[in-house]
């Protein structure tokens, strides 16, 4: 039987997680920690655990499914989910207006004018207030169901907030937020993996997955504007209602909208949305102008694609043309061939690009893209530089169509066609170019921090035939090693003592630094916690490595065949050989000094007396986070000599701001 104290504690924990799930997701204004935060839902599951029968359809703790979907099945719309008809020009936009309009003489009417959010079209259903289904647009009167994938987003409640109708549904759209954007790109760079065209791509790829452990990892997000169907009474009559009402239920809505009554007014409304809509958490390339009132917009209508009530105003991406001078193929470290465009350089968005992937060879032929052609380039996500078009009437003939290579441009082995990510492998494990970037990521300041094994060194010994795998940085000969180029005593000397002494780094830093598929510095922080030692690692089952959070299925099968490979095996045994720390000495080192900062967020700026990477490991081990932005919850800020933005933003937020010595102090104070 369940005590009263336990019932009423799920439920005062529940409508305090909702709360502070609408203050981040929603309000950007968070109140506590993201170790506080974690601490109440794990209180939350906990009593769940032990009293099922607490759980409810809307508990926080159910935002993550178990088992991977097989497929996704098809669901109808209630209402169809139609497309915007839309331009790029003012005066047609004018135009769209006055055929309003003439279709509603003698009739004041009132405009609203949104941002137009670059993301993926969504359907969501609640009844009686419960999250029931969501769905894509799919076809626009069938869709698929991807409810258990939209329970990980927790910027969408499961339950709302105020009443509604018996059945609501909401429609709105799901994005990646740009930062999350990059940093995924940035993940799958690092695990040598395709990356993301831009933001909503990387959305929809991330919300078709089958895996809804996976999506939860993506960090998606959404905002709502539209109505399908509503069964009941309490539903707002206008657009600017609406959007009014949706606050006050809990979901999420644009940022800013404008109203407007007259076609003056509307460019205005565009104009300003112009110059803000770069700050948007969300991608934007356009303004969507609505007639307001919902009882016109039956009386106006629509076509069989397109409702005569509303119209999509496109802003001009920023591009630039310049010449595609070569395209060469770079090897990953995983082997992947991925073609490069070498481009004459131009200023595109404030920044020289001289460069811009082109992902793959079916990409190359989509495009019709040509050595030698005059190319358009946009910024992809703001970001990544990308060819989005070609200047077929500037062709002489002199063109050249490109073939990705049948032997690695490294080492001339065979390649190999994945069928599976749409690429072409060098599968030979001694291929140089694979060595280096193999080494160059072991090396980097955020896996095992080598001090002097940069590019340049890598690049030298790679081609001086010293280094073949990893294990034989714990192997040069110092005299070797000074016989390279520009390598005196003093810098041979630092590099060896560099490479020895990260023989002691803690265990999460190796396991990243092998770069096992998927698995990022936070992951191998938690395997590390969970498993101890590499060993244990090893040897975990399937099962096991699922039970460690945010490890899905996709990972712990990356995980076990990576452990698995003969290959692996024996490089493991060579570390193991040079007395690398396979977990053993973490308990030693400074891995849990204290928790002295526990609960704290914090945003490290300016130059300092030490790399950032060590001061920020000094931080965790007494508990805090590390940011890399200033926001409402960043608890302090440590400064340095020529700090800028973020001490600006701190000072402005009202945020403390220490410096090295106190920070030492707080240390001091932790251990005395």
């Amino acid at each position: 039987m369940v005590s009263l104290n336990a019932s009423s504690r799920a439920a005062e924990l529940r409508r305090v997680i909702a709360r502070h799930d609408r203050l981040y997701y929603e309000e950007a204004a968070p109140e506590i920690s993201d170790r506080e935060y974690d601490t109440l839902l794990r209180e939350l599951r906990d009593l769940e655990e032990a009293h099922p029968e607490l759980r409810t359809a809307d508990s926080p703790t159910q935002r993550v499914g178990g088992k991977p979907l097989e497929e996704f099945r098809q669901v109808p719309h209630r209402v169809p989910m139609q497309s915007l008809d839309n331009t790029y020009s003012l005066a047609e936009a004018d135009a769209f207006l006055a055929r309003v309009e003439k279709l509603l003489p003698e009739v004041t009417l009132r405009w609203t004018i949104e941002p137009k959010i670059d993301g993926v079209a969504l359907s969501i259903t609640y009844r009686d207030g419960f999250l029931e289904q969501a769905s894509t647009r799919g076809d626009g009167t069938v869709g698929d169901d991807v409810t258990q994938n939209i329970r990980t987003i927790r910027a969408i409640p499961l339950k709302l907030e105020a009443a509604a109708p018996q059945l609501l549904e909401i429609r709105g759209e799901v994005y990646l937020p740009k930062k999350k954007f990059v940093a995924l790109n940035a993940s799958r760079e690092a695990d040598d993996e395709p990356l993301f065209a831009n933001p909503r791509n990387a959305a929809a790829g991330s919300l078709k997955l089958l895996d809804p452990a996976i999506v939860a990892s993506r960090g998606l997000s959404a905002v709502f504007y539209g109505l399908g169907a509503a069964e009941g009474s309490g539903v707002p009559e206008t657009q600017a209602a609406l959007l009014h009402w949706l606050k006050t239920l809990g979901l999420p809505v644009i940022p800013h909208f404008w109203e407007a009554s007259s076609g003056a007014e509307v460019r205005v409304a565009i104009e300003a949305l112009d110059k803000i809509r770069h700050d948007f958490a969300f991608e934007t390339d356009g303004a969507v102008i609505k007639l307001d009132s919902f009882r016109r917009r039956d009386q106006v209508g629509s076509t069989s694609k397109f409702p005569r009530w509303a119209m999509a105003y496109k802003y001009e991406p920023e591009r630039a043309r310049t010449r595609l001078n070569a395209i060469t193929v770079q090897v990953g470290r995983t082997g992947t061939l991925t073609p490069v465009a070498e481009l004459e350089p131009v200023l595109l968005a404030g920044s020289r690009v001289a460069r811009a992937t082109l992902h793959n060879e079916e990409e190359i032929a989509r495009k019709d893209i040509r050595i030698g052609d005059y190319v358009f380039v946009e910024k992809a996500g703001e970001v990544i530089p990308a060819i989005v078009g070609v200047d077929t009437s500037a062709r002489t003939g002199d063109e050249l169509i490109f073939q990705m290579p049948d032997a690695c441009p490294s080492c001339n082995s065979p390649v190999f066609h994945d069928p599976e990510i749409v690429a072409i492998r060098c599968i030979n494990p001694d291929c140089p170019a694979q060595i280096r970037r193999r080494l160059e990521h072991f090396a980097a300041r955020g896996a095992m921090d080598i001090d002097g094994l940069g590019e340049a060194m890598v690049d030298q010994l790679v081609s001086a035939e010293l280094v073949r795998t990893l294990a034989d940085i714990y192997t040069l000969d110092a005299a070797a090693v000074a016989a390279l180029e520009r390598m005196g005593k003093k810098s041979t000397a630092n590099l060896l003592a560099g490479i020895e002494a990260s023989k002691q780094r803690p265990l999460w830093r190796l396991l990243f630094a092998l770069g096992i598929p998927h698995v990022g510095a936070t992951a191998a922080r938690k395997l590390a916690v969970k498993f101890v030692t590499l060993d244990q690692l090893a040897a975990a089952s399937l099962e096991e490595l699922q039970q460690t959070e945010d490890v899905g299925e996709i990972m712990a099968h990356a995980i076990r065949d990576f452990f698995h490979l003969p290959h692996n095996r024996q490089l493991l045994e060579a570390l193991r050989h040079q007395r690398l720390n396979f977990g053993e000495h973490d308990e030693k080192s400074s891995a849990s000094i204290s928790q002295t900062l526990a609960g704290q967020t914090w945003v490290i700026t300016g130059t300092l007396s030490r790399p950032r990477d060590e001061i920020a490991e000094s931080i965790r081990a007494h508990g805090g986070t590390v940011s890399g932005s200033v926001s409402k919850k960043t608890s302090y800020v440590l400064a340095g000599e020529e700090a800028g933005s973020k001490l600006e933003k701190a000072r402005s937020l009202g945020i403390p701001i220490v410096d090295e010595v106190t920070l030492h102090k707080m240390f001091r104070a932790s251990i005395a």
